[in-house]
């Protein structure tokens, strides 16, 4: 009876309180409709943040710059954060401003890395310093001549044309190109005009300049495409000069291409040539077609002032449609750069041209800053080059 007695309260009490089982916990708190649901929102908040974490940066819509940090803990007597990034964006490798950004406190690791600096305010276009072209010659682009190295047209078919024009993709908005010459005798207008525009911008040089190699390394080193200039016969000449082997409208034929092969022999690294002056020898058809026949069979472009613009020669082309800076004021300059705006809204592209004056460098570089924001897309010159 006792032993009866036993069993049968050993079974009416794990009746009354059966053993804990921690799914039966579970099952209860997922047939609980106000848990589940606080389950499943966190659910979701986790997953978000985890997305964020592996695939996006809070940050993703401000504009950075990146600072080589072993450029920095490189230098003699490192300077502070701020005097390195600031001495390096001076340098051409990093176009930092001196008084708007946030900085990492992290030191610098041995052996460098890179620092981000995440421009403050909300996304917007930046100039930043581009990636340096190609440094001329190129090999299989240029054969020696009488006076020094010529350009050539490779055996596969290349051009110089091709390849020393700066890359482009276009986005699909207007583009606007400008080019800027007479650069190379004015050491102070020729650093600036490098330094201080966009890397979009194409710069023409004289090619009379002393160290001409030098300061179109220097250009194509800060992504500049090159043009070089070829003095060509004004209607006023001789008393306007454009300088030696100007080439002239009553020339014949082999004397064009001879003084013309000078001036290309003075460097490398041009993708094209544009005119100085020449407003009586582009209405001559005769010295018009030896000019463009020595181009195409170099494989160079040809970009005018406006000057030449109905001309044609089956060679890589374009011609500017207006000049920015006929009259030099901060207010004259600015309404060209807007209604070479218009132009590109119109057309679709548009090509201005101007001089390296003072005044010009500085109203190109501040219009600059804000045209893409405007809807348009600064291009090179040979962006907008076409055979005709």
């Amino acid at each position: 009876m006792a032993m009866f007695s036993r069993k049968k309260l050993a079974t009416a009490t794990a009746s009354a309180a059966p053993a804990f089982r921690p799914q039966d916990v579970v099952l209860k708190a997922i047939r609980n409709p106000y848990i589940s649901a606080s389950a499943a929102a966190t659910l979701f908040l986790a997953t978000v943040l985890t997305l964020i974490a592996v695939a996006g940066d809070p940050k993703a819509g401000t504009p950075q710059v990146r600072i080589s940090l072993a450029k920095v803990a490189a230098m003699a007597a490192p300077p502070g954060w701020r005097e390195a990034i600031i001495a390096q964006g001076r340098s051409g490798e990093g176009a930092v401003s001196e008084d708007v950004f946030q900085l990492s406190a992290t030191p610098i690791p041995p052996g460098g890395g890179e620092a981000v600096i995440t421009l403050p305010g909300e996304a917007k276009p930046a100039f930043h310093a581009a990636d340096p072209l190609p440094q001329a010659p190129i090999a299989g682009f240029s054969a020696q001549g009488p006076g020094g190295p010529l350009p050539i047209i490779s055996t596969d078919g290349r051009t110089p044309a091709e390849v020393y024009a700066r890359p482009f993709v276009s986005n699909g908005r207007p583009k606007i190109a400008l080019m800027i010459g007479g650069l190379g005798l004015n050491a102070t207008a020729t650093r600036q005009a490098i330094e201080s525009l966009p890397a979009e911008v194409t710069l023409s040089f004289v090619p009379y300049a002393d160290g001409l190699q030098g300061w179109i390394d220097m250009a194509r080193a800060n992504g500049h495409e090159v043009l070089l200039e070829v003095p060509m016969e004004p209607t006023d000449y001789p008393e306007n000069d454009p300088g030696p082997y100007t080439l002239l409208a009553t020339a014949q034929g082999n004397e064009t291409v001879k003084r013309l092969e000078w001036v290309l022999s003075r460097a490398t690294g041009y993708f094209g040539l544009t005119n100085y002056l020449g407003s009586r020898f582009v209405t001559s058809e005769t010295a018009m077609s030896a000019f463009a026949g020595a181009l195409k069979g170099r494989g160079l472009a040809f970009v005018d002032d406006g000057s030449a613009a109905r001309k044609a020669g089956g060679i890589p082309r374009a011609s500017a449609s207006r000049i920015i800076d006929e009259e030099l004021s901060n207010t004259a300059i600015d309404e060209q750069l807007l209604a070479l705006e218009a132009s590109a809204l119109q057309s679709g592209q548009a090509l201005g041209s101007g001089f390296a004056y003072p005044v010009t460098l500085n109203q190109v570089a501040a219009w600059a800053q804000s045209v893409e924001s405007r809807g348009y897309q600064l291009a090179p010159a040979s962006a907008l080059t076409h055979s005709r």
